[in-house]
């Protein structure tokens, strides 16, 4: 795996940090405790998920350290619709012409991405988990709160790679959102997680592979039902939503969340 980059002079924490080719043709960008990933194809490329507003700034220059340059992205894809993976998508899709995909079942929360369910209320996590204040210190720091809705998103759906740079298989994933799907790598033996399996949860602070808290998670007896879906893919490496990449097969992080359980 190749050396993570440092994308600013900040040493603060959750400051951008780039790991290209993470595995072969997928390059990670971290912000704010959370994870963006770029599927190179040549000079054309997906980007899923959007973290933050103050993302952008970050991506065009992840985007031009590996060669790549903005007008070239031909598709975002979202693992679900809460505000830290729409980040700046509309904003791509006004200044790029970028489409956006996102599971018809979060297409609503795409749009609106502060009305989710959840099932504890977050307040009450710092006082919980005060390793916790870091990552949501840094998350609203990147523009957690002003994060703006997806007017017009199209549909992630389908059993066959999707037809854009990378070509991922949707694994659908509920739980988490209504509506959450993983995408497979079945060519790099990697599945990126979004937040069906993180190893991080900025709710709690914790690291290991887990789901997560109830603080975001709409259903976490679902949300660990779908782990198997996650399992079924074997998956060598995860790339997840937030928290460092897991490498040692899905079947053990699996193994590893339902021992943590719900929270």
């Amino acid at each position: 795996m190749a050396s993570t980059l440092t994308l600013t002079s900040s040493r603060r924490p959750g400051a951008p940090r780039l790991t290209p080719d993470v595995v072969p043709g997928v390059h990670r960008i971290e912000h704010a405790s959370t994870n963006c990933y770029i599927l190179q194809e040549g000079s054309a490329w997906t980007l899923v998920d959007t973290a933050f507003p103050a993302t952008w700034q970050v991506l065009a220059r992840a985007a031009h350290h590996v060669g790549l340059r903005l007008r070239d992205l031909e598709a975002i894809l979202l693992t679900h619709g809460h505000f830290d993976h729409v980040g700046f998508a509309e904003r791509a899709i006004e200044e790029l012409g970028t489409p956006v995909y996102v599971h018809p079942a979060d297409r609503h929360l795409a749009e609106h991405p502060y009305r989710y369910r959840r099932e504890r209320t977050p307040a009450v996590y710092p006082f919980l988990y005060p390793r916790a204040v870091g990552p949501v210190a840094a998350m609203v720091a990147a523009g957690a709160l002003r994060v703006k809705g997806v007017k017009e998103a199209r549909e992630l759906t389908g059993a066959g790679p999707v037809l854009v740079p990378g070509r991922p298989k949707v694994v659908f994933s509920p739980g988490h959102t209504d509506g959450h799907c993983a995408l497979h790598l079945p060519d790099h033996d990697a599945l990126l997680t979004g937040d069906a399996l993180v190893t991080l949860d900025p709710y709690k602070g914790e690291r290991g592979a887990q789901i997560i808290a109830g603080a975001a998670t709409a259903n976490s007896e679902r949300a660990l039902a779908s782990l198997d879906a996650l399992r079924i893919t074997g998956a060598r490496v995860l790339l997840p939503g937030h928290g460092e990449p897991w490498l040692d097969g899905v079947e053990a992080a699996v193994a590893a969340a339902r021992a943590v359980g719900k929270s």
